[in-house]
């Protein structure tokens, strides 16, 4: 995931802030807090990473209210400005301003959703309202806009070169959708949506993360673990003991519907705690139930769409993306749905089989799917994911693969340095240099679960790489791998490896950027094309070449049997239905809530989220939707809101672009560099549809994807 949103404010309402040399507080009365908070001066340390040893919880708030101040008197100069509107007075002079709050944002966003702290947590609510007040006093100042409308009116007259004609032309459609146009009394209701908005998008944060934290599974008997590896259990001991909880053994829960140890676990009481445990974390009608919090979000965004004149927040919001309408979506919805569904169906008859003949006398539930589906994958394919766990040892495959394939494509390296500091002592920093040796980039890498990180796995820029700035891109993943007991190897499954190279993929398309403008930097794009170059670098964990430079036992060092390669390769379309219908089921829900109306009210959510499924015929009562809406963090506070169909669409370019490798020799450094030049390097300076075209040959088909998740009959293929 590329996190799209470093506070939870209006997704479409990116803050207009960038990188670079910050002047000094604007009064005097700041003086001596310059001299000791470190963001407000730019960080000595290389490609002006943040200085971790000297960063305090304290510091944010002032550096923070001190930004907006700053942009804010930077902003007035320019839309107060006597002189004729130009480019260079109207839009670069934008491009520079709010430095000293990008700075401290791109660190704050990192500490609050990897390392955050009860000070932190409450800072951030704190702030949200107010980040979106200046987002409003930017977006919805009626003079700034007339600069901005004229220049957009005479782009042709101007002549300017494709990347400055492509800026102004996003900022008059983001000027537009954020309400620029508006009557000053519809402005100051949409102001007051933004900031309710954005505290309750930071309150549903904070609400998710205590609620999958209080609802870690506890077990007292260890008996009731039978199934899992002896590492596990020693792990969930470790994570008991740190819970205070020794003696026991503590299961914390992933952000998604199903968790891991569920393909494990043997006694299926207890698999149906932990499902039950994460299908009802934030639904306990205590502090941590987010059900009201979401149903007024939803209701908030219908009302601003409104106001902004679209039908619905979908509409509205899609207005900048590929898929431009809701229809385009459920179109594409169309083309995937009942062969999905099929197939779940065919794959729960399967493991209901396997149930059945070994005397199971029940009928296959959620928590019961990964437990036999597994079974029925050693049984089809003679394959057995603690087979493979042994070969893929966590900091092999980094090194080995996912930034050995880098090297291949694209002729990258990487040092790490330990000389800079981290905000978390499991951390890691990587230098990186291009083919010629040239340092281009910093890349962090924070892979294991802990309970103050928010769940899931993403990408984002603590710096962000541009020309008109002189910044090159600082780059971080972060992931929530379980961390091995003491003195254990980190062996991950062949999920978490792929999981590694989708976010480095992200990584590539921030390290690869070379604009001049921070608004058009790397993954600064549409929702749904920021997944395409993410999703495309999973292609190269399988690559035989690759493959076979980080598939090997931890212990022995030998490469992993090609019988058991062939096996994984076999098994890859195993269980798709499953996996399609899971993810199609969330972006269904997602795109329902947000075709809402203003006139609709409030919602219960949980009767709304059934009858949406049923609906949509996504309603497989064995396939629970990867996120229920009460714990669905990427639409509620992380910028996904009516864009979670973007895995999916951008499946389809990742799926066709692979094919277009597959008929050009495959991997190459000359297809990397001719990758890397047309989409990695573009950042968001070109109409999507259009890059990506020009790359193919033509317009995205979905065929290739509908071949690699196994939802093409023989015949066609």
């Amino acid at each position: 995931m590329k996190l799209l949103a470093f506070l939870p404010v209006a997704a479409m309402l990116a803050i207009l802030t960038s990188c670079g040399n910050s002047g000094k507080p604007t009064t005097s009365n700041n003086d001596t807090m310059s001299n000791s908070n470190p963001f407000f001066t730019e960080s000595k340390l290389p490609f002006q990473a943040a200085d971790f040893d000297h960063i305090k919880n304290g510091d944010f708030k002032p550096a923070i209210e001190e930004g907006m101040k700053q942009q804010q008197a930077e902003i007035l100069k320019i839309a107060d400005n006597p002189d004729t509107p130009t480019f260079e007075n109207t839009f670069v002079a934008m491009e520079k301003t709010g430095q000293l709050l990008r700075r401290v944002s791109g660190v704050f966003g990192l500490v609050t959703s990897a390392n955050t702290n009860p000070e932190l947590q409450k800072l951030q609510e704190e702030v949200a309202p107010k980040l979106a007040a200046n987002t409003d006093a930017i977006y919805l100042n009626t003079k700034l806009f007339k600069r901005v409308e004229t220049i957009y009116n005479q782009r042709v007259q101007l002549k300017l070169d494709q990347e400055s004609t492509r800026l102004v032309e996003y900022y008059y459609q983001k000027f537009e959708l954020a309400g620029a146009k508006l009557s000053d009394a519809d402005k100051d209701s949409l102001k007051k949506l933004n900031k309710e908005e954005a505290s309750l998008s930071a309150k549903f944060t904070n609400q998710l993360l205590a609620a999958a934290k209080a609802g870690s599974l506890i077990i007292n008997d260890k008996a009731e673990l039978a199934g899992l590896s002896d590492g596990a259990i020693e792990a969930a001991a470790r994570d008991a003991k740190t819970a205070n909880q020794p003696g026991k053994w503590l299961i914390s829960l992933q952000n998604t519907t199903q968790q891991p140890a569920l393909q494990s676990l043997s006694v299926r009481a207890t698999r149906q705690k932990l499902f039950e445990s994460s299908w009802n974390r934030a639904e306990k009608n205590d502090s941590n139930d987010t059900r009201a919090t979401i149903s007024r979000i939803a209701q908030i965004r219908a009302k601003k769409a409104r106001l902004v004149g679209f039908a619905n927040f979908a509409t509205w919001t899609l207005q900048d993306q590929m898929a431009k309408a809701p229809e385009a979506v459920e179109q594409f919805f169309s083309k995937l749905v009942p062969a999905a569904t099929a197939k779940a169906k065919s794959e729960a008859a399967d493991i209901q089989a396997v149930i059945d003949q070994q005397k199971g006398g029940f009928l296959l539930q959620p928590w019961d799917w990964d437990f036999y589906a597994e079974q029925v994958r050693k049984a089809k394919y003679d394959l057995d994911e603690n087979q493979i766990k042994p070969y893929f040892e966590l900091n092999n495959v980094l090194q080995n693969g996912v930034f050995y394939a880098a090297n291949l494509l694209y002729g990258l390296t990487f040092k790490e340095r330990k000389d800079i500091p981290v905000y978390q002592k499991d951390v890691r920093v990587f230098e990186v240099f291009d083919k010629d040796s040239s340092s281009i980039a910093l890349f962090y890498c924070d892979y294991f679960k802990r309970d103050n990180k928010t769940g899931g796995a993403w990408m984002d820029n603590m710096v962000i790489q541009s020309k008109l700035l002189g910044t090159k891109p600082v780059i971080y993943n972060v992931c929530n791998f379980t961390k091995p007991a003491e003195g254990q190897p980190a062996l991950i499954s062949y999920n978490d490896v792929t999981t590694m190279f989708h976010e480095f993929g992200h990584g590539l398309h921030g390290i690869f950027a070379s604009q001049q403008y921070p608004s058009l930097s790397g993954t600064s794009t549409a929702r749904d094309f920021v997944e395409f170059p993410s999703q495309f670098n999973e292609h190269w964990a399988i690559d035989p070449q690759v493959f076979k430079h980080y598939a090997t036992h931890y212990k022995t060092g030998e490469l992993m049997p090609q019988a058991l390669v062939d096996k994984i390769k076999k098994a890859a379309t195993f269980n798709q239905g499953y996996a399609l219908t899971e993810l199609l089921a969330a972006a269904d829900l997602d795109m329902q809530w947000h075709t809402l109306t203003a006139n609709d009210p409030l919602q219960d959510v949980d009767k709304y989220e059934a009858e949406a499924l049923h609906k949509t015929h996504l309603d497989l009562p064995q396939v629970p939707t990867r996120y229920r809406s009460s714990y669905f963090l990427h639409i509620w506070s992380n910028g996904y809101a009516a864009g979670y169909y973007a895995y999916l669409w951008t499946e389809m370019l990742d799926d066709d672009a692979f094919a277009w490798f597959q008929e050009h020799g495959g991997l190459t450094r000359e297809n990397g560099q001719r990758f890397r030049d047309m989409i990695l390097s573009r950042g968001n300076t070109l109409d999507l549809a259009k890059m990506f075209s020009d790359f193919r040959g033509h317009a995205p088909n979905i065929e290739p994807m509908l071949e690699n998740r196994g939802l093409v009959p023989e015949k066609k293929k």
